[in-house]
């Protein structure tokens, strides 16, 4: 009897070490887009797991409810957004988030399945955009610098169809949600397509884009956190290895130009 109840009090001591343990090593819940931000994050998991901290990567297919989530606290930061879609995400739904860091530039792109060049749309073209105000601002913007149609200068990057001052072969535009673009690719003339969905659907922008933003694009993809939730020492760590030299590697060979890392 006696020795059992020693068995007995030498795995409460084990378990009680193992609770001890878990306790005191982090989680982070982390939502993102599948490609390329979870796949960043998931490059992450065996550094920071030596570290003490468990990275658990939710992965979303949409813009809006990663940043509903993080407001929440139920999710502890995302992964998937550039700071002008933030901004105005902020002021439209009264959230409060931050950007912690800054990780890559995706290039924005326009692609067609029907044309090879841009000089071969038709008039009437139908030319398909993201619906929210700053991915949709972003596209028209570039078919503007594209000599396609010319914006009232007062528009700014939250652009609309509305906006629209100058359209010499009368486009016609369709504004759908971004995650649905490359899915009715087939169906338009043109679609504005984020990088991260265009890489998803097996379209390389260095390749496939008729059209791309310059490596100089103010679009930074962010890591976004509530505001005050910034000092948690978990999220500390995960925001100094989004900018080591072994980041920015991993997204140069697995993406092959596609997306750029700033460190």
């Amino acid at each position: 009897m006696k020795k059992i109840l020693t068995g007995l009090a030498m795995a409460a001591a084990v378990t009680a070490q193992v609770l001890t343990a878990q306790a005191l090593a982090g989680t982070l819940k982390v939502a993102a887009t599948a490609v390329p931000h979870a796949e960043i994050l998931e490059f992450l998991k065996p550094s920071l797991a030596k570290q003490g901290v468990t990275l658990d990567v939710k992965v979303f297919t949409d813009y809006v409810q990663p940043n509903t989530q993080v407001n929440e606290g139920r999710l502890d930061a995302n992964f998937f957004q550039h700071q002008p879609y933030l901004t105005e995400f902020n002021k439209s739904r009264g959230t409060q988030l931050i950007s912690v860091v800054g990780v890559h530039v995706e290039p924005f792109g326009a692609y067609s399945t029907k044309h090879k060049k841009l000089t071969n749309l038709p008039e009437r073209a139908q030319i398909a955009l993201p619906n929210d105000a700053t991915n949709g601002g972003r596209a028209l913007l570039l078919l503007q610098k594209a000599g396609l149609i010319k914006l009232n200068p007062e528009a700014g990057i939250t652009a609309t169809p509305r906006d629209i001052i100058e359209n010499p072969k009368k486009l016609r535009f369709k504004e759908l949600e971004a995650a649905t673009l490359p899915r009715i690719l087939g169906q338009v003339d043109l679609a504005l397509i984020n990088t991260n969905y265009a890489l998803e659907a097996g379209l390389n922008p260095a390749k496939d884009a008729l059209i791309i933003e310059g490596r100089d694009s103010p679009y930074v993809n962010i890591l976004v956190v509530k505001e005050g939730t910034e000092q948690n020492p978990d999220l500390v760590k995960l925001i100094a290895a989004l900018k080591t030299p072994a980041v920015s590697n991993f997204i140069n060979i697995t993406y092959k130009g596609a997306i750029a890392p700033i460190y």
